[in-house]
């Protein structure tokens, strides 16, 4: 094994190791992969001392849990300078720090932020994507800055034979932070125990090769020569500093689940057929007919968002039909049944677990048959914004990178938002009360998804809320679908900013999503 030593330090040792101005790569997703006891210490750290100070930090997912975990911790004025992330919305304490100016802020999309660690390890200065043509990351656009304070432009684009890419600039860490499973006597870092393993390699080696420091969280050291070489991700050679976890509620599988062996092993799940049906609500409404524009002859590789697309799996389960697609979830899963809440990123019974920046490429291909995402706002161009609202921001995620490349792509959510109600019934859908905030606006605040580019690709777009259904067309945004007891001019064309084509054989949506019971849907 290599001479090199590592050192097996505690998580305070390794918080008095980052030095003021370093730009720190740090592993995750959600609370997967979340090295929490050493983040929580370079928080102690900076709260007693004001040390390290003004650090940069670049990670791929979000890493959060809307409340004070993972990222959360180095949201104080004076720690951080520079954020570059795929996610934003778990993290609220970045939030005034953006809004106020008083750090510099990037969002880019996840995949390709996957992707860029290992343009890192190689010492390339720059990742070559059509990802992100034509949305808030184009330099046309905003350059994926998220203030006025960021203005160095960390995006170009260019052509190349006739054809547009976007260049991302490379980001070279001066630190890692990373979590595993086991460490070895010589740092070898395996992942028994993660349901993921994310992004770690190329963090680990992009971070050793630009002569940077990498730590990682484990809970146990083994000794030399006793770890299953196929389960270890980082190899020693790429590790200088190694903490063992002192408290097992900050080395959890989730920021929900200390322990869960499903998640890393195989198995199939058992379905209870006589499990009651959740309630029918406007939400299930979506879900049913979104899950109606699944075809198991085309749509094998299958992505589901968070919120209503979880359900469209619940849907497909229900109707004991989930057995013809195959689910997978962008940081890695192929398979098994994939979780929600701060599980999301995980499933039960896997069939594989890949990294993170594999998957993406799997999905810049074109893997994704079918993708199934939430729309915050839409436009009459067909544009969906899920990213920034006013000063909220959300952060894109993989939303780019999966609505740009999969061959149809399905956005649900509500009609309106703020209070609105619903009378459901067989025959179908009532607005009792209406909702104040209209979500159909003339023009987007954000472009997440371009449906100019997706025309341009050909692409097969739908928008399904609970009482309309659209199509995205040559022409624009088209009306093809209301809800039976829905009133076109009062319910759908009054409650949105623009009057939409409107397609000449609209028609009802089926009558069977409205039904309390089973669908009996049949593919």
């Amino acid at each position: 094994m290599s001479e090199k030593k590592v050192q097996f330090i505690s998580a305070e040792e390794a918080a008095n190791l980052i030095d003021d101005n370093s730009m720190l790569a740090i592993g995750g997703f959600i609370g997967t992969g979340v090295a929490e006891e050493i983040h929580k210490a370079v928080e102690q750290r900076f709260l007693k001392t004001a040390h390290p100070k003004e650090i940069g930090l670049v990670y791929a997912a979000g890493i959060g849990d809307r409340a004070a975990r993972g990222l959360n911790h180095y949201g104080h004025q004076g720690l951080v300078k520079r954020i570059i992330g795929g996610h934003w919305g778990l993290v609220p304490t970045f939030q005034p720090l953006v809004e106020n100016n008083l750090v510099e802020g990037y969002n880019f999309p996840q995949g390709v932020m996957s992707q860029i660690f290992r343009d890192a390890a190689a010492k390339r200065n720059w990742h070559l994507s059509k990802i992100g043509l034509e949305t808030f990351v184009d330099p046309d656009l905003d350059g994926g800055k998220l203030n006025d304070v960021t203005t160095e432009e960390l995006i170009k684009k260019v052509k190349i034979d006739r054809e547009e890419f976007l260049a991302y600039k490379t980001i070279y860490p001066d630190v890692a932070i990373l979590k595993g499973t086991y460490a070895d006597e010589n740092g070898n870092i395996s992942f028994d125990d993660e349901p993921l393993v994310l992004e770690a390699i190329s963090m680990a080696m992009a971070t050793s090769n630009n002569g940077g420091k990498v730590i990682v969280q484990v809970k146990e050291q083994r000794p030399a020569g006793t770890l299953d070489p196929k389960s270890v991700v980082v190899p020693g050679v790429c590790v200088d500093y190694v903490v063992i976890a002192t408290e097992m509620g900050n080395h959890q599988q989730t920021f929900d689940t200390l322990y869960n062996k499903e998640f890393i092993s195989s198995g199939i799940t058992k379905r209870d057929k006589n499990a009651d049906l959740s309630p029918l609500t406007a939400k299930k409404i979506i879900a049913r007919r979104a899950a109606m524009f699944l075809n198991p002859n085309t749509d094998y590789v299958v992505n589901y968002g968070i919120g209503v697309p979880e359900i469209v799996a619940q849907v497909l389960s229900e109707e004991n039909q989930e057995g013809y697609f195959t689910p997978t979830v962008e940081p890695g899963i192929f398979g098994g049944t994939p979780q929600g809440g701060l599980d999301f990123g995980c499933a039960t019974f896997p069939e594989a677990i890949v990294q993170q920046g594999d998957m993406f490429q799997f999905y810049n291909g074109g893997g994704i048959d079918a993708a199934f995402l939430g729309m915050a706002e839409t436009d009459k161009d067909g544009n969906v914004n899920v990213s920034k609202f006013g000063p909220k921001i959300a952060g894109a995620g993989g939303f780019i990178d999966i609505t740009q490349t999969a061959k149809k792509v399905v956005f649900t959510g509500t009609f309106t938002a703020k209070g609105v109600k619903y009378n459901i019934s067989d025959s179908g859908l009532v607005i009792s009360q209406e909702g104040s905030k209209q979500k159909l606006v003339q023009s987007v605040e954000h472009i997440t998804f371009s449906g100019s580019f997706a025309r341009k690709n050909n692409q097969e777009v739908y928008y399904v809320t609970e009482r309309a259904v659209f199509k995205l067309e040559e022409a624009g945004l088209t009306l093809i679908e209301i809800a039976p007891g829905i009133d076109l001019e009062r319910d759908v064309l009054g409650q949105m900013a623009f009057t939409p084509l409107i397609s000449k054989k609209l028609k009802f949506m089926d009558a069977t999503i409205f039904s309390h019971t089973k669908m009996d849907l049949k593919f």
